[in-house]
Parts: structure tokens; sequence; C-alpha cells
């Protein structure tokens, strides 16, 4: 456990709030804390125990922003753990969760353990200890291919994935500790996320990626579905803001974040290829495909009810998300870090 930096508390002020972030290991997560950080705020951040001593991507954050940063190894689906980890903590952003879809095919027992167990031991430690407040983390899996466009959180759930099934019962969790016990918690429910430090399981990634080595074909799947790609500042912005603003305007609610702009996946392709200068030769793959009946062909959100309560609104466009996070990924030190010769489930 590293201790907090004297740097962290002002001289002759007050000692500010503990914020705590599961999942602060991962992609958003790691932002999120550097987020936190600059707002003057301390973090516990919880990581992933490894035997190797790594903790994700708080590993790359700079020694500054580190030095306000307690991290905490210790796993989501041990309630013991996620007590002690909440302790104190005023609010509790829970990101921790395993996201990659396809996985979830072969491993579906793990997406319950952690999605949905892992968030009854976060909410059931916040109603013990009287937490201030808990952000949720969901997902615009949970709604499917879209019945209706663009999506409002009124559009009906649809777990066409076990992924998705698992993030639906760990929203429905929330839902009902709000209900039941009068927890403090909203649901923050982000469509596709996209920016520097994300997983190749997600197409942006895949794509750069496979593109910035130029090592043949472009392995793709399905180039059909369209989302709604909101660059991680934003989606980090939606997060700070739903835990900010006074709870009247968002606790027991589930907000989405997203653009309202809907891109496919063909269009991802062309802009990727665009700003690298490249005219990739694209070669879909049977292992990249979800199950017919699994993949979700379209996603667009309404966010209105998140830009209502506070303010929120998207400020990176694509075009301009998109040339910066092909930058990271085109960087050789960055680039090392990813396997563009195989499929990464």
């Amino acid at each position: 456990m590293v201790g907090w930096h004297t740097a962290a508390i002002p001289i002759g002020g007050a000692v500010p709030d503990v914020v705590a972030v599961t999942g602060a290991d991962g992609f958003i997560g790691s932002h999120l804390v550097e987020r936190l950080v600059a707002d003057g705020h301390r973090v516990r951040a919880m990581a992933l125990y490894s035997a190797f001593g790594t903790r994700g991507w708080l590993d790359d954050l700079p020694a500054d922003v580190m030095a306000d940063v307690e991290v905490v190894s210790a796993d989501v689906r041990d309630p013991r753990a996620v007590r002690e980890f909440i302790a104190d903590a005023s609010i509790v952003y829970h990101l921790a969760a395993l996201i990659a879809i396809p996985y979830s095919y072969r491993a579906p027992q793990s997406y319950l353990d952690t999605n949905a167990t892992g968030t009854l031991n976060v909410l059931e430690a916040a109603r013990d200890l009287g937490t201030g407040r808990v952000v949720h983390t969901s997902t615009s899996e949970v709604y499917g291919t879209a019945l209706r466009v663009p999506i409002d959180e009124s559009h009906p759930l649809q777990a066409q994935s076990p992924y998705a099934a698992s993030k639906i019962a760990a929203d429905k969790l929330a839902e009902s500790y709000h209900l039941s016990f009068d927890v403090p918690v909203v649901t923050l429910r982000p469509f596709n996320t996209y920016g520097p430090r994300q997983s190749a399981r997600a197409v942006i990634p895949t794509v750069a990626t496979q593109l910035a080595t130029g090592g043949g074909p472009l392995h793709v799947g399905l180039l059909t579905p369209t989302r709604d790609f909101n660059h991680v500042a934003d989606t980090i912005a939606a997060f700070v803001a739903v835990g900010s603003v006074p709870a009247e305007r968002v606790v027991g609610r589930v907000l989405n974040a997203g653009t309202g702009v809907e891109t496919s996946i063909a269009d991802i392709v062309k802009l990727v290829g665009e700003i690298l200068g490249v005219q990739p030769e694209v070669e879909p793959e049977d292992e990249r495909m979800r199950p017919d009946a699994s993949e979700v062909m379209r996603l667009v959100a309404d966010a209105t009810a998140l830009r209502d309560a506070t303010g929120w609104g998207p400020s990176v466009t694509l075009r301009e998300g998109l040339h910066g996070t092909v930058a990271w990924f085109s960087d050789p030190a960055n680039l090392a870090r990813y396997r563009t010769d195989r499929f990464v489930l």
C-alpha cells in the first residue's frame, strides 16, 4: 500500500476528503484518477492484485500524480477487502469490471462473479458505512441493438451477451439498494469510450495498432455495426459531474453519457486510415465476429437527462479525438505494449 505523500495535504488547510476508485488500474479508471488528483482530491485506488507487483495503467501515471494516490491491491470480489477499501471514503467511483465481450462467451461465471457480485460487495459496504455517494458504472451494451434511436434511459434492456447480462444484474442491484436501503447511488451509462491506454479488445485500438505497424491486411470483425464513440476525457467529465452535483439531481437515477453521433465500424477504419495516411486492406475474420443474435448492431445515445441534471456535454469531436488517440497508439513506446499479430479477447 502506498502511503499519502505530504504534498497531498495542504499546509494550514483542510484535509481533502478521500475519494475511492475501484478498477483504477484500467483504461477509464486511470484517467479518472488523474482527473480527480488534478481537481485536488486524495484518491484511494483499487488495483487488482498481481504477483508481479504491477498496478496496471497506474504504473504509467506521472510521479506527481501518484504522490496523491494511495494504491490498494485488492479484488472487488472479496467483500472484506472492499469494505476496508471504501472505509472513510466520501464517494466511491465503482469501475471494476470484466469488460471484454468475446471472453464472456468463454467464462460467463467470471463475469457474474466480478460484475454482479463485485457490485453487490460495493453496495453492501456503502450501505454499512454510510458512504456519501456511489457512482456505479454501467454500459451501453445493456441496451442491445437499438429498438429506437436515439436511446434514452427508458429503452428496454437486452442481454445479448453474458457480459451484458452481468452488467444488467449489476445495474439492477444498484437500483434495488437505492430503493430498498436508500443507498445514494447513481448509475452512469457511458457509450463507447475510446482514447489512449485502451485495451486492444476495443475496435479503435485494434484498428490503430494494426495500421500503425503496417503488417499486412487489417483483421477486423463486422464492419456494419454503429456505435456512439465518446472520448475518454468526456467520459471522465461525466463521472466527475455525477459525483459532484447536488445529490437530488442524480442520486437514484440512471444517466447516459454519449455524443448522439452514430458512426459505423467501417467509417472508423476509414478515418484511422486517413489519419495514418494509409489505405487499409480489410480482411474480416470469423473469430472476431460475435454470434449473429449476440451482435449489437446499433447504438446511439440520448444524453439529455445527464445534460439537464449536470450541464455535461461532449467537447471532443470524433475526428479530434481520433487524431490524438491514433498518435498515442502510433508512438513506438506505446505500440510495443500491444500484440498486433493475434486476436485479443
